[in-house]
């Protein structure tokens, strides 16, 4: 295993002391472009990556307070949405580049958010010169067949498809592309999260983030400089070689980490996009102080939870209060992803105690 100096001090300091611790979609498909070889020209015949490849974005990582604003209406709207699918090359980290699918070009897809009952008009896109495969949506907010898969299944360069459906039931959930190879759809980045809110709305926080795990899977070893392919094999093994929080190996760390202040309640809308691993997120230094496990937000949440299983194809929601400054590093405690393959962000907490609850100098 080859690492970059920058990465690896990117990942000790990001792990700090806790581093010692049924288908969808049925009509069309596709092969990798190019990505089953191991061997490249630009490698003069010898065994191993090609070389990194140019990037066309500089995160692939969406930003995680990128989420509407909550809902403030308290009849049902119509809402106009436009998905667009891009393929693109970016850094899993440093040195070590892929080539992603998504919807709208980040990983994960944009978060959508709306009321119970509301209606949405949803017109989605594969535009010919970002693509080079057939896509489709499957909303798990959806009644319809395949959570709208079949009837959004377009073909680059294809008129833009267009279903309208109304947000019956409330929840968070998850959304991915559904074509017959969906698994390795998912695993490029094509997933993201709809928010149906209840009629009488959510509990107020100071903050919220959305974050996605996913898995990736290639022909490189952890950490090895140059572009990673995709891997059938490797997915067929369920063995990633990364396992990542919004696209990039610990790529909501450091300068990126997201930020709030003593005494503040965050929420954390959290989608794993799978396609295969059950997550274990834990927030390390703090609890779920209230859990929407699975998403449901009907039921009254459940109390300081540690650890809890977040399955492929499952957006959940967990609620946090900070009273005490300092890092909340969250993570994937199937602790091998987190310590090794990519599966930490974290909360970089600023402000003067709360609450006299913790003394790291007695």
């Amino acid at each position: 295993m080859t690492t970059t100096a920058a990465n690896r001090r990117q990942f000790m300091a990001a792990l700090g002391a806790a581093g010692t611790v049924a288908v969808a979609g049925c009509l069309g498909g596709d092969e990798p472009q190019g990505d089953s070889a191991t061997t490249d020209p630009e490698t003069d015949g010898e065994e191993g990556l090609s070389a990194a490849k140019a990037v066309a974005v500089d995160r692939i990582a969406r930003d995680p307070t990128d989420i509407p604003a909550p809902v403030d209406w308290t009849e049902p709207r119509e809402h106009d949405v436009t998905v667009r699918t891009e393929r693109l090359v970016a850094e899993i980290e440093p040195g070590v580049t892929f080539e992603y699918m998504t919807f709208e070009g980040q990983v994960p897809g944009p978060m959508i958010r709306v009321r119970e009952g509301d209606r949405i008009t949803l017109t989605f896109e594969v535009p010919e010169d970002l693509n080079m495969a057939q896509h489709n949506m499957d909303f798990h907010a959806v009644y319809g067949p395949g959570g709208g898969a079949e009837a959004t299944t377009v073909s680059p360069g294809d008129d833009p498809a267009q279903i309208s459906f109304t947000a019956d039931y409330p929840g968070v959930f998850i959304y991915h592309c559904a074509i017959p190879n969906m698994d390795y759809h998912i695993s490029s980045g094509m997933f993201g999260a709809i928010l149906v809110e209840p009629e009488e709305g959510l509990p107020e926080v100071d903050r919220e983030y959305y974050l996605g795990q996913h898995e990736l899977y290639t022909d490189g070893e952890v950490g090895e400089e140059g572009h990673h392919a995709f891997d059938f094999d490797a997915m067929l093994a369920e063995q990633p070689t990364y396992v990542v929080f919004n696209g990039q190996a610990y790529g909501l760390t450091e300068d990126h980490a997201m930020r709030a202040k003593t005494g503040e309640t965050v929420r954390v809308y959290f989608a794993n996009g799978g396609p295969n691993l059950t997550s274990a997120v834990h927030p390390i230094g703090n609890v779920w102080s209230r859990y929407y496990r699975d998403g449901d937000l009907l039921t009254d949440p459940d109390r300081n939870i540690e650890t809890a299983p977040v399955a492929p194809g499952t957006t959940t929601a967990g609620e946090m209060e900070l009273p005490v400054p300092g890092p909340v590093k969250i993570v994937d405690h199937a602790l091998t992803r987190a310590t090794r393959r990519g599966a930490l962000a974290e909360i970089h907490v600023e402000g003067d105690p709360a609450r006299d609850l913790y003394d790291e100098n007695p």
